[in-house]
């Protein structure tokens, strides 16, 4: 037999292998969930893949409590499909329509619900923790609540009399309170004593008061001072100013004469050698012709 009819006889069982696993799947899984809708079944994923792979994949979607893991007896090795068991029949339903066509390392999966699930038989080479998973399930278990110890009820016992003892105390002071507010109402009030605030004397206002009041043509000779020396200033600041402005404009209008000047300057040396350039080449014009007009006559 040659070497590509062995491999064509390998691919073959291959493929056959994958059809009977499917059928076997296709038996117990079905589009409805009316017997368990909790419980989903998968296949087609790398047979590498092991339960804690599973469950790490198809725990996005909810709390899983149980799976069952397809393998062959005497191998021990996965088959391709597995059954998953949600705590909540919701998680089913996302489970089916996000995982179902997916791949995962490069292997395409199906996914669907289950409708007539057979739970897997115990054989006698199963192993202790197989058989504990298959009986208890993955899932997480709560810790029970413990029954309070007569310590606890002894502790509990004070902080109650505490609180007793807070609300007579608060229920005295209301009396207490109430008695009070009563006597009160039965007796007349004295007028309450009516307190008026002092202004505080302020030392800017002793310019008012008639001891200390200056004269008054001094003020306005000290005023008129005042005011004439601001007028002196102004007009100085403002004729500096002034001449400053204008030794500006004068220095701009020096530099534009300049300007100018040079410009002047320098267009006249242009005509100046275009003129002498045009008389150069008169000058050879001229001697150019004197020579053919001398070498003709001589011919």
């Amino acid at each position: 037999m040659s070497k590509s009819e062995s491999e064509l006889h390998s691919s073959l069982a291959k493929i056959k292998l994958a059809q009977e696993n499917d059928s076997a799947l296709l038996d117990m899984v079905q589009t409805s969930a009316d017997k368990d809708p909790n419980r989903i079944g998968f296949c087609g994923f790398p047979y590498e893949l092991t339960e804690g792979d599973l469950i790490c994949v198809f725990s996005q979607y909810g709390e899983i409590v149980n799976i069952n893991l397809v393998r062959d007896k005497k191998t021990g090795k996965s088959k391709g499909f597995c059954f998953i068991c949600y705590e909540d029949q919701r998680s089913t339903i996302l489970a089916v329509d996000n995982f179902n066509g997916i791949k995962i390392k490069g292997r395409t999966i199906r996914v669907d619900h289950v409708k007539n699930y057979r739970p897997p038989k115990d054989h006698e080479d199963i192993d202790d923790i197989t058989k504990r998973l298959r009986e208890d399930g993955c899932a997480p278990t709560e810790p029970a609540a413990a029954a309070p110890s007569e310590e606890d009820e002894q502790q509990d016992i004070p902080k109650k009399e505490k609180k007793k003892k807070k609300k007579e105390k608060k229920e005295k002071k209301k009396k207490k309170s109430r008695e009070s507010s009563s006597s009160t109402d039965s007796s007349p009030r004295p007028p309450a004593a009516i307190r008026v605030k002092e202004e505080k004397q302020d030392a800017a206002y002793d310019k008012y008061n008639h001891q200390g009041v200056p004269e008054r043509g001094r003020d306005r000779e000290d005023t008129d001072r005042e005011i004439d020396r601001r007028e002196d200033r102004d007009n100085r600041d403002r004729r500096r100013d002034d001449r400053e402005t204008e030794r500006k404009a004068r220095d701009v209008r020096d530099r534009e004469a300049d300007r100018r000047r040079d410009d002047g300057r320098r267009e006249d040396r242009r005509e100046e050698d275009r003129e002498d350039r045009w008389r150069d080449r008169e000058d050879s014009r001229r001697r150019d012709r004197d020579t053919r007009r001398r070498e003709t006559e001589r011919r």
